[in-house]
């Protein structure tokens, strides 16, 4: 696989050429095959690119800076609960809180805005709340970062875990008394992607198919493409930025600080960065999600989630992009394939189902991780040892 997306268009142009030409063929032709044997496939798919953009966002500031954060979920939240404030009714049910509540304050504000979004809420562009969504979520990445600039290790982890579980408690209670995330019922009915005038989502009776012209495709389709777009957007910001004076600052930072700051590296602002342009990535991410799943709640980010998708980035290769991305196909759509393969394989073996789908499943994803780690501890695709410096006079 390595050999295969191994590309150097400097010296061997045509051999790269080729092979990108080759990946970008399959990526195209993926969801219209994987279709064939059911839709869930392709939604597997959009949920794995989805997490591969978080991992490469959580890779800024694990591999390239070398900040353990095991909160950087909490990102996530942040953008999608926006997407799900700015994009629902739930922007009528606040109002309503506030009249019952702040009658005077309440009756100011429904003045304000006005009738339409009384009754039926704020519902912007999708692509108008991306940018806020990551400008929110890089705020309180600078927000987690600052108080732990002096952090290291184990404490910084702490600090960022307990951080993602305040945000995570947050979305649970801020329903009283004025209900701005709906608790624990989280939520729904937030409005699809639209691009040009065309829903993502499918229009009403059209049972989730897209329509441009004469062209039709299931809505996980027209997603899949839409994220991997998003997917190569991101990746090539983050290429440039691993190799631009920045991405070397915060090399230098992880691989020994102190030598760093003697060099005249300003290691606060340079790790304050890496938390805010992570933590931008991640709310970019949420806000895709929200709109894709149509609802939010706080069970999508607990603890768990901020594991994963830690795991994808160790388990691809700290630091090395294509092995982020590796890590983040696999721990994404490993669990789901062992779903539909656990019962069937058990019923070929024995006759009948032995153990439950949900339970040897999870016992097998642990499983896996375990032999991967054990046999790979630099990851499914560890970062070359030789990097490639600059030449003289470039």
């Amino acid at each position: 696989m390595a050999i295969l997306f191994n590309v150097d268009l400097k010296n061997a142009p045509v051999a790269s050429y080729s092979k990108l030409a080759l990946m970008l063929l399959i990526l195209l032709v993926f969801p219209f095959v994987a279709s064939r044997f059911g839709n869930s496939w392709v939604r597997i798919i959009d949920l794995a690119l989805l997490y591969i953009m978080l991992a490469l966002g959580l890779n800024i500031v694990v591999g390239f800076a070398g900040l353990l954060d095991l909160g950087y979920i909490a990102f996530y939240a942040v953008g999608a609960y926006l997407t799900a404030f700015l994009a629902s009714p739930q922007c009528a049910v606040v109002l309503e809180s506030f009249v019952n509540e702040t009658p005077a304050f309440g009756n100011f504000l429904v003045a304000v805005m006005g009738p339409d979004i009384v009754r039926n809420g704020i519902h912007l562009s999708i692509w108008f709340i991306v940018p806020l969504a990551a400008i929110a979520a890089g705020f309180f990445g600078a927000l987690l970062g600052a108080p732990t600039l002096k952090l290291r290790g184990d404490y910084l982890a702490i600090v960022t875990l307990g951080f993602g579980e305040i945000i995570r408690i947050f979305m649970v209670n801020l329903n009283a008394p004025i209900n701005f995330t709906n608790g624990p019922q989280g939520i729904s009915l937030i409005d699809p992607i639209r691009i040009f005038g065309v829903s993502l989502g499918g229009e009403a009776g059209s049972k989730a198919t897209v329509m441009v012209g004469n062209f039709s495709m299931p809505s996980v389709n027209a997603y899949y493409f839409l994220f991997l777009l998003l997917c190569g957007g991101i990746v090539f910001v983050t290429t440039r930025l691993q190799h631009s004076r920045l991405g070397r600052a915060w090399v230098a930072i992880r691989e020994d600080e102190i030598a760093a700051q003697a060099m005249g590296i300003n290691t606060r602002n340079i790790k304050l960065l890496a938390f805010t342009m992570g933590a931008s990535f991640g709310g970019v991410a949420g806000s895709m999600f929200a709109a894709f799943q149509g609802f939010v709640s706080p069970e999508s980010f607990s603890l768990t989630e901020s594991i994963a998708v830690l795991a994808m980035v160790v388990l691809g290769g700290i630091g090395h992009i294509p092995g982020v991305i590796l890590g983040g196909v696999v721990l994404a759509a490993l669990p789901e394939v062992l779903r539909h393969m656990v019962e069937p394989a058990q019923n070929f073996l024995f006759g009948h189902v032995i153990i439950e789908a949900e339970v040897l499943r999870q016992l097998l994803y642990g499983l896996a991780l375990v032999i991967i780690m054990l046999n790979r501890p630099a990851g499914l695709w560890p970062s070359p040892k030789i990097e490639n410096r600059p030449e003289a006079g470039q």
